[in-house]
């Protein structure tokens, strides 16, 4: 049975739909910068019920896609939306802040499906320097796209210390090509 949450996230998403016009661009941000967006305690307090986990791609606007106004929802985004590296911020929102939804989307053309750890250690290592990293750190790639959001959501749902009680959690995929979002867990 779908939340209201998931409900709003398909409608607004259709509406973002019909007026989607981004299904063109290129997989690195065309400005070659990031944002790290650091909050202090006053903002973090702003009630909310649901968390977004989604990807840090440069193609994606979440508030746009998934229709979240601000103070609606915090929104956790990383490479590949993956679940493992949102899990501080998930906590705590989950326990110190009472949400009780988690929304996990990754989503087509993400640059995460492009790689190995292999690969990436050795990028690294080229720019960086050999050693710098361990031989056995993790970039989290995937092959498959919706088996990772499969993995993700069942990862979270096995998790001890995520919220479970009263707790939805769900995976989806955004296509970026045409705007659209589909429910797979």
């Amino acid at each position: 049975m779908a939340t209201e949450n998931q409900k709003n996230l398909v409608s607004k998403n259709e509406q973002y739909v019909s007026e989607f016009k981004s299904g063109d661009l290129a997989l690195p941000p065309a400005k070659k910068y990031l944002v790290g967006k650091l909050l202090n305690m006053r903002t973090l307090m702003i009630k909310t019920d649901r968390i977004k986990v989604t990807c840090m791609d440069a193609r994606i606007d979440p508030a746009a896609a998934f229709g979240i106004d601000l103070g609606d929802a915090h929104i956790i985004r990383n490479a590949g939306g993956n679940a493992k590296d949102a899990l501080r911020s998930i906590l705590i929102s989950q326990h110190l802040l009472g949400t009780r939804e988690i929304i996990l989307v990754k989503h087509t053309g993400c640059g995460m499906l492009t790689f190995t750890n292999s690969d990436a250690l050795k990028l690294v290592a080229q720019h960086a320097g050999t050693g710098v990293l361990s031989s056995t750190f993790d970039f989290q790639p995937f092959s498959e796209l919706e088996s990772a959001v499969k993995e993700d959501v069942e990862w979270l749902k096995a998790n001890g210390a995520v919220v479970h009680e009263g707790v939805a959690i769900s995976g989806w995929i955004y296509e970026v090509e045409t705007g659209k979002t589909k429910q797979v867990v």
